[in-house]
């Protein structure tokens, strides 16, 4: 019989979904949703590392995600939905795998400082804070997924992933460490040494003027208040286009790796989004050249995005109009969660002589 393989990914509650997360790893699920077993986490928990203070606002995100994920096209009878703290056994998985990372090696991760650059933490971060890296290792090896689809920021995440996957089935598994990543399970590991799934934009800036602090543009992020949420009505795509930063000396951006090139977002969102690419073409170099101003580029844009999410609004707007509908599918995505997971619990505590009782999880 064909099994599918299998792919995990998800979304941290801090707020509703927006174009950053769309090009980033939303149109790769919905690709990838018939031809892989879809699992797909709410990551609940790991908003209480810098919100414990709102829990309520925490758990209606988790319904606006949910309902993000069903407009955009997300099909609960291929992919299972479900909420990260409904799953026990991924926090017992932690404990175990969070004793093979070292601290000077967590601490390395470089998305770990940027975000406590950007969310200006200093040194004003809670120990679980730093504890939610481990806790994503977790979020994927529970699910033993093949393929992880992300954006670019996730890749550090991930490769601490591989690296304790591998440690793993080394030393619980005795496979050797000259095997190739793709032989890992083959060998008799029972953690697949994961491979990440990029989207075909890595990192869409936001709407806002560059950091203060580092002159750098900051990606789209809904805490940073420079967000075009997929929820959002054609006024406020309209209001937050008309009020996008655009840099007066008309550098285009070309490559986020130049300093320079990141001072206009406005031709990075016609690059990502506008399918006309004749229109770009012409209307960048015209740009370039001062003969055509933001303000007719910036409603090009408008109408571009304003296309592309009125079906999404419409289909949220018919699951807003069904909340226990969305709670439905999410306690099935999250029985089918279980199941999974508690099963990779189970084979890693065998794997680690640790298997003492068995024990059954249910969900009402």
């Amino acid at each position: 019989m064909f099994t599918k393989p299998r792919i995990l990914t998800g979304d941290t509650p801090t707020g509703k979904l927006h174009l950053g997360h769309y090009v980033g790893s939303v149109e790769n699920r919905l690709a990838l949703q018939d031809d892989y077993e879809c699992f797909f986490l709410i990551a609940n928990k790991h908003a209480f590392t810098t919100r414990a203070d709102k829990p309520a606002d925490i758990r209606q995100s988790v319904i606006d995600i949910a309902t993000d994920w069903l407009a955009v096209g997300i099909d609960p009878a291929k992919s299972a939905m479900f909420i990260q703290s409904e799953v026990p056994a991924i926090d017992e998985l932690a404990n175990f795998l969070g004793m093979l990372v070292q601290y000077a090696r967590l601490m390395r991760n470089p998305t770990l400082k940027s975000e406590m650059i950007d969310k200006g933490l200093a040194e004003n971060y809670s120990f679980g804070f730093l504890w939610y890296p481990i806790g994503q290792i977790a979020d994927i090896l529970a699910f033993r997924p093949a393929m992880v689809p992300v954006g670019e920021d996730q890749l550090p995440h991930l490769e601490l992933t591989r690296e304790v996957a591998r440690k793993f089935d080394q030393l619980y598994c005795n496979v050797d460490p000259q095997t190739p990543d793709k032989e890992y399970v083959k060998a008799g590991g029972l953690f697949p040494v994961i491979e990440a799934k990029l989207g075909r934009v890595r990192r869409l800036v936001g709407t806002g003027a560059p950091s203060a602090n580092t002159g750098r543009l900051l990606k789209m992020s809904k805490s940073l208040n420079n967000a075009i949420f997929l929820s959002d009505d054609a006024d406020a795509v309209r209001s937050k286009v008309m009020g996008m930063y655009t840099d007066p000396k008309r550098i285009r951006m070309t490559d986020p790796g130049e300093t320079d090139a990141e001072k206009n977002p406005l031709w990075a969102f016609h690059e990502t989004f506008n399918a006309d690419s004749a229109w770009v073409d012409e209307h960048r170099d015209l740009y370039k050249n001062g003969k055509v101003g933001d303000v007719v580029v910036k409603r090009k844009l408008i109408d571009v995005l304003n296309a592309l999410l009125e079906p999404i609004r419409a289909r949220r707007k018919q699951f807003e109009q069904r909340p226990d509908d969305v709670i439905d599918i999410l306690r099935a995505g999250t029985i089918r969660a279980n199941a999974v997971a508690e099963e990779t619990l189970a084979l890693a505590k065998k794997a680690m002589r640790q298997d003492y009782f068995i024990r059954k999880l249910t969900i009402d």
